[in-house]
């Protein structure tokens, strides 16, 4: 039994996080916490904007990371007398899982998320930099002296090779990086239920984790992670709850502005940040690195409507979702950000021409949803009679959310003006009005790209 676990069923040390969570924590878990790496984390907002709109979610990653690994091990007790688990899974890499769990985020930078959503040339994705993240620092020294694994194990789970790669996977990896990441893992526990509490809503908080933890089995036929039939109900509510926080939260129409208002900033400034060299700094140093940045450019109002005295979000003018507005939802969803740039400058040219107003590129913000896409919801259920079906076949709750795409109902396609902008704008042209130059303004684009 790993030292984790028996910390998780003894009376030993614990670490305490909302809400009112005891983290069981071993002498080597201890050592990883209190390197630099990790501290970084406790200085790093795990919602960025979100905090914006919904005060008290400034809880940090480092918060998020010890959650994940509390559930990490939970799932190990869970697993520890199945023989179906057992047979696949060695100590080794259930050392890795562990790590894994705790240490997914230590590749994270500030407003990250956002940011990768651009596609900036040359800017890896920070999963991609979990790997140098360890090796260049204290952390690779702690894992060589305390653990069995290597940072290629944790590596081999959080960034699992693709299927046509050469790189073979065995069972008990495949089944472990399935926890990690799918339709229900450690990871998704964590946040639903965390997010919602600081954020003080009860959207992802309405499921029952612990029910789900003890329902988990290893799939008879993919190896991948699935549940038994008596967590049907529970992976249910938690299906719900991830597209009620998506809706309500994380692509809370306020929060977006903060968002677009972000992005647009960080494009208009992306020659002066030297976005590379950004990537090991706190929350604060990042956001103080920004304003400096955007100092008498045309990006200064949006950095300070972002983080100087006043908040100052831009204003939503319109917004199309994949039922209501398809028309310009399937046109600008998953577009390259660069384009939707160009779209906005041409849209704001248009509205001046026809409103009388003074417009200008920046005063227009387009936000959709990012080219990548959130991970599939529909996991397969194992019923009493042996028979796989997937939760989708088997809920009437949630088969219209597993059988299209999650991204198209939570993400939308909105319009933002500066705030002053808005309400003259609306005078002046309806929501028909505005769709109309949209979709004209759209044609003229795709036509010059051609």
């Amino acid at each position: 039994m790993l030292p984790e676990l028996n910390s998780l069923y003894q009376t030993g040390s614990l670490i305490r996080i909302p809400p009112a969570q005891d983290v069981p924590i071993s002498p080597r878990i201890r050592r990883l916490i209190d390197t630099a790496p990790m501290r970084r984390l406790a200085s790093i907002s795990q919602l960025g904007m979100v905090s914006l709109v919904y005060p008290g979610a400034t809880h940090s990653r480092l918060e998020h990371s010890l959650g994940v690994y509390d559930n990490a091990i939970r799932v190990l007790g869970r697993f520890a007398h199945d023989d179906a688990f057992t047979s696949i899974v060695d100590p080794k890499m259930a050392e890795a899982f562990v790590l894994s769990a705790l240490l997914h985020d230590v590749g994270h930078w500030p407003f990250c998320h956002p940011i990768e959503d651009m596609r900036i040339q040359g800017l890896a994705e920070h999963e991609q930099r979990i790997g140098d993240w360890i090796r260049q620092s204290e952390l690779a020294e702690c894992i060589d002296q305390d653990w069995s694994c290597d940072t290629d194990d944790l590596i081999g789970l959080l960034c699992p090779p693709k299927p046509s790669s050469d790189q073979a996977t065995s069972a008990g990896q495949h089944f472990l990086a399935t926890c990690l990441s799918g339709p229900i893992d450690v990871d998704k526990l964590d946040y639903l239920q965390r997010d919602s509490l600081h954020a003080g809503v009860p959207y992802g908080r309405n499921f029952d984790a612990g029910r789900l933890i003890s329902s988990l089995c290893v799939h008879p036929e993919t190896g991948s992670l699935a549940i038994g039939d008596k967590g049907r109900t529970a992976a249910e509510m938690m299906v719900f709850s991830r597209y009620i926080m998506f809706s309500e939260v994380y692509w809370h129409h306020s929060v977006r502005a903060a968002t677009a208002m972000l992005q647009r900033c960080v494009f208009l400034l992306q020659h002066r940040l030297d976005l590379e060299s950004t990537l090991r700094m706190t929350d604060d140093d990042w956001i103080a690195n920004l304003r400096r940045a955007a100092e008498g450019s045309v990006a200064e109002p949006l950095a300070q409507g972002l983080f100087g005295p006043r908040r100052l979000l831009y204003k939503r003018a319109a917004e199309f979702n994949a039922i209501d507005g398809d028309q310009v939802h399937d046109r600008l969803a998953r577009k390259p950000y660069w384009w939707l740039v160009a779209l906005a400058e041409r849209l704001a040219e248009q509205l001046s021409r026809r409103t009388g107003l003074v417009i200008h590129p920046v005063d227009v913000l387009i936000d959709a949803p990012p080219a990548k896409l959130e991970v599939d919801i529909n996991i397969d259920v194992v019923g009493r009679d042996a028979v796989v079906r997937t939760l989708g076949d088997v809920s009437p709750v949630t088969s219209a959310l597993a059988q299209r795409q999650f991204d198209n109902h939570v993400k939308r396609v909105r319009v933002f003006l500066r705030n002053d902008l808005r309400d003259r704008t609306c005078e002046k042209l309806s929501v028909g009005d505005l769709t109309y130059v949209m979709m004209e303004t759209i044609q003229n684009l795709e036509s010059e790209l051609i």
